[in-house]
């Protein structure tokens, strides 16, 4: 029953009043026991463990007075004991005994309690210093905990922001690098431009005076032919002199293009077409000559694209490179020459960077002694050659292939090692016209006019001659002009059917105002462009204003006569 009790007392959480009510039970039982006596009057006995008990739960203080108050109780049993007729009577020796030992059970139990309550205390109070001790080393650890967390996290994001700056820094390296090097690249370039104009803005004024002298060695032979017999004994050497006239005219004609200011006329052609006529030319052969050993083979895309060029223009790079391979293998050795159709889609770096889009590739292989990276980097320089000169030309066969492809909008890549040959790789911009040049051959006849006037236009005298020789010959009726004022001047007071106009005139007005000027006088008036120099800007703009076909110096007989015809229509 007491234990029941005390289970329900404790889970209320009474602790004080469950001891006091324990202790309370614990006392009314051993006075009933020692009053009553118990088995043999021994129930005395049990007061000997009630100041232990007393002591232990209620502490020294109360426990002293609980068992003085439990001493004095046996002490009135005692003493009302024969008298109460349920007590039980002691004898005296028994109780001279038991009252002096309970008394000294009670003060050794109350002073060792007192002893284990001051221990206790000073326990509890140095486990209290030590609990706040433990918390305070708890705050220092707890803060300790959040200074590394931090310290964690500090140096977490300054080596994020040190590897980022590396990073950085390492991208403004290569940066920096990739500048100087793009640098580096540019003045070459420029140095390389400035070369080119240079050499451009002297062959061209060269040019222009060079195609006026070829013209009398070029059209004069022309114009003979036509007068003498065909068993003339005297035809072939006037052949001679038109071919020699016509072969220098091809050289100025590599310088222009060197300088990479002539635009040549753009046609629909086939590079096969162009490669196969110039392996079956008789310069080819004579260059086989040289190189009894060479084996050529060829690998041509049956369905290759057709390309918008100047097929002289690409035969001579054709040549030039061709030239170039045979020439490196003195001893023999394989020339390979093959076409295909490519679409490129990723840039490919080689000499220039190649844009998206359709390209007929040309590549042109030999096994000859190959080129030094040093020497690579100048093969398109002009007049650099290693080859033998005199035999080999004068250095501008390169460099008339860089110009021939610059002007065409196409693209170069060479690769080349010592003693293991080299490989020419060009890229021209295809397209899908078809090519419908192929036109029967024409006679001079073809060509005549109907007495039409022609005003020839031009400072040179000896151009003024040749031009109104041919037209004669053209059956037109000609008119003659030294300068662009005595042309406009004329016409104040005449007409003209066309005008055969000289682009560049030293003195007075250039070709260009002088027909800006006709045009306010005769609105619409015809007229043909010649000019030794090139197609330049300003004939571009006299054709905008009605011009009409240009015609470069020297021009033969047919060109002259198809282009007059062709404007008067």
């Amino acid at each position: 029953m007491l234990v029941i009790t005390q289970i329900l007392i404790r889970k209320k959480h009474r602790y004080n009043f469950a001891a006091n009510f324990g202790m309370l039970f614990i006392s009314v039982h051993y006075v009933y026991l020692f009053a009553t006596g118990g088995v043999n009057n021994s129930a005395f006995v049990w007061y000997y463990t009630y100041p232990l008990i007393a002591n232990f739960i209620l502490g020294s203080r109360k426990g002293l007075i609980l068992s003085i108050i439990l001493l004095i109780i046996a002490i009135v049993i005692v003493l009302i004991g024969p008298y109460v007729e349920i007590f039980t009577v002691y004898n005296g020796d028994l109780l001279t005994r038991f009252f002096p030992s309970l008394f000294v059970i009670i003060l050794i139990s109350y002073i060792f309690e007192n002893i284990r309550e001051k221990t206790q205390k000073k326990l509890s109070s140095k486990n209290e210093e030590l609990n706040e001790t433990i918390a305070e080393l708890k705050k220092y650890e707890d803060k300790l905990l959040k200074t590394h967390e931090g310290l964690e996290k500090h140096v977490h994001e300054r080596t994020a922001s040190l590897a980022k700056i590396n990073k950085q820094l390492k991208k403004e390296i290569e940066e920096r690098k990739k500048t100087e090097n793009e640098r580096k690249q540019l003045e070459v370039k420029l140095i390389q431009a400035q070369k080119m104009e240079a050499i451009g803005t002297l062959v061209g004024g060269v040019a222009h005076d060079l195609n006026n002298i070829l013209s009398a060695l070029v059209n004069y032979p022309e114009l003979l032919l036509l007068q003498i017999p065909e068993d003339s004994s005297i035809r072939k050497q006037i052949l001679t002199i038109k071919r020699s006239g016509e072969k220098a005219a091809a050289i100025v004609q590599d310088l222009l293009t060197l300088a990479r200011r002539s635009v040549p006329v753009m046609e629909v052609v086939n590079l096969n077409d162009i490669i196969v006529e110039y392996l079956n030319s008789p310069e080819f052969k004579k260059l086989k000559s040289y190189c009894p050993e060479l084996i050529v083979e060829t690998e041509m895309q049956k369905d290759l694209l057709n390309n918008k060029g100047s097929p002289v223009h690409l035969s001579k790079m054709i040549m030039n490179l061709v030239s170039n391979g045979v020439e490196s293998m003195p001893d023999g050795g394989k020339l390979i020459i093959s076409t295909d159709n490519k679409y490129i889609d990723v840039p490919i770096i080689g000499y220039d960077e190649i844009v998206e889009g359709d390209f007929v590739y040309i590549k042109i292989t030999d096994t000859g002694m190959g080129i030094s990276s040093e020497e690579l980097n100048r093969i398109f320089e002009p007049f650099y050659t290693r080859k033998t000169m005199g035999r080999s030309g004068t250095g501008l066969g390169m460099s008339v292939v860089w110009g021939t492809i610059k002007d065409h909008k196409g693209y170069i890549n060479v690769k080349s090692e010592k003693e293991m040959g080299t490989t020419f790789m060009i890229y021209l911009p295809a397209t899908r016209e078809q090519n419908n040049n192929h036109k029967p051959d024409t006679k001079i006849e073809d060509y005549y006019g109907s007495n039409e006037t022609v005003l020839v236009v031009d400072d040179i005298k000896d151009q003024r001659e040749i031009a109104n020789d041919m037209l004669t010959i053209l059956n037109y009726s000609v008119v003659l002009a030294s300068s662009g004022e005595e042309a406009i001047e004329y016409l104040k007071t005449n007409t003209v059917d066309i005008l055969l106009l000289d682009m560049i005139m030293d003195n007075g007005i250039d070709g260009y105002e002088t027909y800006k000027r006709i045009l306010k006088i005769h609105p619409g008036q015809k007229a043909i462009i010649a000019s030794g120099f090139s197609e330049t800007d300003r004939v571009k703009q006299a054709q905008k204003l009605g011009a009409g076909a240009y015609i470069k110096k020297p021009y033969l007989l047919k060109t002259l006569g198809k282009a007059i015809l062709s404007e008067l229509k």
